[in-house]
């Protein structure tokens, strides 16, 4: 069954892979402070680093290790992934100008002895993967810290590779 899920995602676009996984984005976050949610430059477009709120509430709230297990980090990284994929869509008005995410940071708060960084991590890893597919990889950084704002566990930072939108009257170039 994997290989049919990691077929899919090579061939089907953000949406429709959101969409085949009964995933509905939420309503993109709005910014705890003086900046912007989100900036493109080039062909990337960076997001500031979102948290797993929901509904505007933080869904999850604690510390790895102490009073939250390695399966609450997970769903909280998920959450806060899906709010970046909210973010992008909502930055680029269609969430399929999105090639592929490039660079993904998780920071999570935890004791000093926790030491199940990656699993928690891959919360969101994973979610990235059902949508743009294993082959597209990305890079990643994961590290513990002592607190987050709003007492939130973890926070996603993105780097996504978008496509161009095309201009009015531009020539086509064809590669024979």
């Amino acid at each position: 069954m994997q290989a049919t899920t990691d077929n899919q995602a090579l061939t089907t676009s953000p949406s429709s892979r959101l969409n085949e996984l009964g995933i509905a984005l939420p309503t993109p976050p709005t910014p705890l402070g003086a900046y912007i949610e989100s900036s493109e430059t080039g062909n990337l477009l960076f997001l500031s680093g979102t948290l797993p709120v929901v509904n505007g509430k933080l869904a999850i709230s604690g510390r790895l290790g102490e009073n939250l297990s390695v399966n609450d980090g997970r769903e909280a990284a998920r959450i806060a992934a899906l709010n970046a994929l909210a973010i992008a869509k909502e930055h680029l008005g269609d969430l399929d100008r999105v090639r592929k995410l490039v660079k993904l940071t998780v920071l999570i708060v935890t004791t000093e002895m926790f030491a199940g960084h990656a699993p928690v991590a891959d919360g969101a890893s994973d979610l990235f993967a059902q949508i743009f597919g294993p082959h597209a990889g990305h890079v990643r950084l994961v590290y513990g810290v002592q607190n987050l704002p709003i007492g939130a566990p973890v926070i996603v930072d993105t780097i996504f590779e978008i496509k161009p939108v095309p201009q009015p009257g531009a020539k086509q170039h064809s590669v024979t």
